[in-house]
């Protein structure tokens, strides 16, 4: 699929938070992500986000906003609070377009926008026994909510928008892991529904970010059976620890989809070597067209506000790191 869109220099949307933001207060939110933006600029990042600031984790932007879900008091090991799916969600305005359309006017860098996938939401909220009859329902409801907002965003000029499901690469292991209350099938089905669109303009990618982690060992069969459901057109792939599953989970992709690597690991704060991820890159070269290629950290630095992976100063670190590799692979050509 080689053209000029690629976003080479790429970062799944979280960022580390300055202290004592409040998304209570919108004034502070609105300068913080300001200040973001420059900072992006800054460390020349191909894309931009609010950093996640205006919400309190990467779900947020569907939770906070549709109705049908209960907030309760507990939370899960990754410290995500937990939500119960009461009735079927209906949608009570854009999730993210308009600050999508506030955030292109704070730079000619092309915005990025980062949605929870409709099955994660559904495989993680669905609680037999209250409004909902199935999680395939719920995750279907949901997919209808994602797609609208997926196609509001395009409206808004929006070329580069991520779903993340964070389940999905577990399910591609040889021993799977608990896929929830959806099943990998339904998963995939419902998945799809978010990102299959009657027309895509020219150079939009509708990517997604399947996991953080590979599995220790890949189902080949699984893996493209996964590729082969979901349409979208650019994979956010883990590619930090240098094993052969990283490798198998990319070398499964088809060859007109695009790719991102998540080259340096957003969890852990000394800085990878150069000439390793290179190592690892050129290997990937061999069975892929790296023109389709873009590269990233791992995952986001705070997908749960209260709870950044890294400090702010090894974040800029590890982003300045994948810029460095950005140009090592491609030079200056972005």
């Amino acid at each position: 699929m080689a053209d000029t869109f690629n976003y080479r220099i790429d970062h799944h949307g979280s960022l580390v938070r300055p202290p004592g933001l409040s998304t209570a207060d919108p004034e502070a939110v609105d300068a913080a992500v300001r200040e973001a933006v420059a900072y992006q600029r800054k460390l020349r990042s191909t894309v931009v986000t609010d950093g996640d600031f205006p919400r309190e984790d990467f779900r947020a932007a569907v939770l906070d906003t549709v109705s049908g879900f209960r907030r309760t008091d507990e939370t899960d090991p990754d410290g995500l609070v937990r939500w119960i799916a009461e009735s079927l969600p209906k949608a009570n305005g854009p999730l993210l377009a308009d600050r999508a359309a506030r955030l292109a006017d704070l730079t000619v860098i092309a915005p990025k926008a980062a949605l929870p996938s409709p099955a994660y939401l559904a495989a993680t909220t669905f609680q037999p026994g209250l409004g909902v009859s199935s999680a395939r329902e719920l995750g279907e409801a949901l997919a209808e909510i994602v797609r609208a907002e997926i196609e509001l965003l395009l409206s808004k000029g929006v070329r580069l928008i991520q779903l993340n499901n964070p389940l999905l690469l577990g399910q591609l292991g040889s021993n799977p892991a608990d896929p929830g209350a959806l099943s990998f099938a339904d998963a995939l089905a419902v998945d799809a529904l978010a990102v299959r669109l009657d027309e895509r303009p020219e150079g939009v990618r509708i990517g997604m970010a399947p996991g953080w982690t590979a599995p220790a060992e890949l189902d080949r069969t699984r893996a493209e059976h996964l590729y082969d459901t979901i349409g979208a057109d650019r994979w956010i792939l883990p590619f930090d620890q240098g094993t052969p599953a990283e490798l198998d989970l990319l070398r499964a992709l088809p060859d007109e989809r695009d790719f991102c690597l998540g080259v340096v690991d957003a969890t852990a704060p000394d800085l990878e070597d150069v000439d390793t991820v290179m190592s690892r890159i050129d290997a990937a070269g061999e069975f892929k067209d790296l023109e389709d290629g873009a590269v990233s950290p791992s995952r986001g630095f705070a997908d749960v506000a209260s709870r950044p992976l890294l400090t702010a100063e090894n974040q800029r670190r590890k982003l300045v790191l994948v810029e460095t590799i950005a140009r090592y692979c491609w030079g200056n050509e972005f």
